[in-house]
Order: structure tokens, then sequence, then C-alpha cells
């Protein structure tokens, strides 16, 4: 499992320009985001480097920031990859709440929030091989 930085802002122009650019500031590697739009807010999702640290230093700027854990795993750059993927989670009794793709390290990643009890067996029973925050994040967040 990997972590996912995520950012609730106001429907505004201009703030997630000010999000990304004090993630700039900070230094913050950003490898894939997504947005989720509402009539009054949107929900950010990012994989990016450090999430927790970043998180928290949202959080002390006063924006509404988490980190939520995700399944993260390679996939060939082929068609019908993704497919083949959803089949072993829906075999397995695992339910896709939302799923998007990101290039690491030459490596096409499928990051996807499931659902199901009990999570850890479930996905083990999948047998697929999972990437950790170690194989994404600095050090310090491993």
């Amino acid at each position: 499992m990997i972590d996912q930085l995520s950012v609730c802002l106001p429907n505004r122009p201009g703030r997630l320009a000010g999000v990304c650019r004090l993630l700039g500031e900070w230094g913050v590697q950003i490898h894939a985001v997504t947005i989720a739009e509402n009539v009054d807010f949107s929900i950010v999702r990012l994989i990016c480097d450090r999430p927790r640290s970043t998180a928290e230093r949202l959080v002390s700027r006063g924006y509404d920031a988490m980190t939520t854990p995700l399944v993260a795993v390679e996939v060939a750059d082929v068609p019908g990859a993704l497919g083949s993927l959803l089949d072993r989670l829906a075999s397995c009794d695992l339910n896709v709440d939302y799923a998007y793709a990101c290039f690491l390290a030459g490596r096409t990643v499928d990051v996807i929030h499931v659902s199901g009890e009990p999570l850890a067996v479930k996905l083990a029973e999948t047998g697929l091989e999972l990437l950790d925050g170690a194989d994404l994040y600095e050090p310090d967040e491993a």
C-alpha cells in the first residue's frame, strides 16, 4: 500500500494553483494528480513524495488535507492490463472505489482505492505484487 495525499479545496479560481505553488516551494514532487469536483469544492488526489509530511504542512497552513492508503500495482503498458488487474481484485470480492494511473521511474503504475473486509486478507488472496511506500517515497516517509 502507498499513501495518497488528498486536499479538499473550494471551487474558486487560483486555489489549486496556490496548493501546487506551495508544493513546488517545498520541493514536493507530484507524480500523479486527479481531481473530483463538486458544486462547491474539489477533492485533489495526489501521488507525491513525502505525502504524510506534506499533509501535515498543509493542515498547519489551514488546508483540509489528509493521506489515504491505496493499492499500487505495476502493470504492463499493453491493452487489457487494467482489465486483468481489476478482474483479480473482483475475484477476491474487492470493490474499486476509484483509480488512476501514473508513470514512475519508467513503470506504469495503477493506484486504486479498494474496499472489502478483511482488506489485508483479500489483498493477499489476489496474488498481486503490491508496491509500498519505499518504492515511491523518500526514506523518511517509507
